[in-house]
């Protein structure tokens, strides 16, 4: 008994799946929805403009206190508190106090590679898009 053509499979004109070894090999790889769901969360947590500069400045420098960071951001003292509160909840920034002073830093386990490719490159590849939307058609193609 052969199963009818599902919806998709009469939008797209072909059954599916098309490449049942890939379809296995893409399940067998896919996140689980809790680890998506967190994923999200980090990659929103970090997506806000204060917390991402606040990450990309301590990546310059070993440790900052809010008052340095705020005189570095240009920002309020209660934007740039609020914003390291919530990274300090997200265990990516932790603080040590000297005195009256809180000075933070990233923390020990802030993956290599979210250093590198997300507070970096993709910088850089946002720059490069921004720099060829202002190109006109003729100058892309030229």
């Amino acid at each position: 008994m052969t199963t009818p053509p599902s919806k998709l499979d009469t939008e797209l004109g072909h059954l599916h799946p098309v490449d049942p070894e890939r379809v296995a090999q893409a399940r067998a790889r896919l996140l689980s929805a809790e680890d998506a769901s967190r994923l999200a969360s980090l990659l929103v947590l970090m997506a806000d403009p204060m917390r991402a500069r606040i990450l990309y400045a301590l990546d310059t420098v070993d440790e900052l206190c809010v008052g340095d960071l705020v005189l570095v951001l240009d920002a309020s003292q209660d934007a740039v508190g609020y914003a390291l509160r919530m990274l300090r909840t997200a265990r990516l920034v932790v603080n040590r106090r000297a005195g009256r002073v809180i000075y933070y830093r990233l923390a020990d386990d802030f993956p290599a590679p979210l250093r590198e490719d997300c507070l970096r490159r993709l910088v850089e590849l946002t720059r490069t898009h921004d720099r060829d939307e202002l190109l006109t058609d003729d100058e892309v193609n030229s």
